[in-house]
C-alpha cells in the first residue's frame, strides 16, 4: 500500500516581533496579510541568509530579529521563481499579497521559530 505524501520545500523567514506576534496569533500555521506598503511577501531559501537579516536588520529596525522556519509543498512552489537578490546564496521567492492565502493553504505543518536576535 502506498501512502500519497507531499514533497516539500524548506523556507525561512526572517521577521520581527510584530509580525511574529501576529504568526503566533494564528496558530503558527499561516503568515498574517501583508500591510499596504508590503505588496510581496519574501521567504527565503537558505537559513544563512534569513539570520543575517535577522540579526543585522530586524534587530537595528525592530530591537529584536527572529527566524521562522517552515515546509511548504514544494509542486506549489514550482510557480514562483527562485529570485537572486543578490550574492550568490541569496535567494527569495516573491510572492504578490493577493496570493498570500493560497501559499498559506499549501503550508505543510506549522511555522517554527529556529533562531532569536536581541
Amino acid at each position: 500500500m502506498r501512502t500519497d505524501r507531499r514533497t516539500t520545500t524548506t523556507l525561512w523567514r526572517p521577521t520581527g516581533p510584530k509580525e511574529l506576534d501576529l504568526v503566533r496569533e494564528l496558530d503558527w500555521r499561516a503568515w498574517p496579510p501583508r500591510l499596504p506598503e508590503q505588496p510581496i511577501f519574501y521567504p527565503v531559501l537558505n537559513e544563512d541568509y534569513a539570520v543575517r537579516i535577522a540579526r543585522d536588520w530586524n534587530v537595528k529596525h525592530d530591537g529584536a530579529g527572529f527566524v521562522t522556519r517552515f515546509e511548504v509543498d514544494s509542486d506549489f512552489l514550482r510557480r514562483y521563481p527562485v529570485q537572486q537578490a543578490g550574492g550568490e546564496t541569496i535567494l527569495e521567492l516573491w510572492v504578490p499579497a493577493e496570493e498570500l492565502d493560497e501559499f498559506n493553504a499549501h503550508i505543510v505543518g506549522r511555522i517554527e521559530l529556529v533562531h532569536e536576535f536581541h
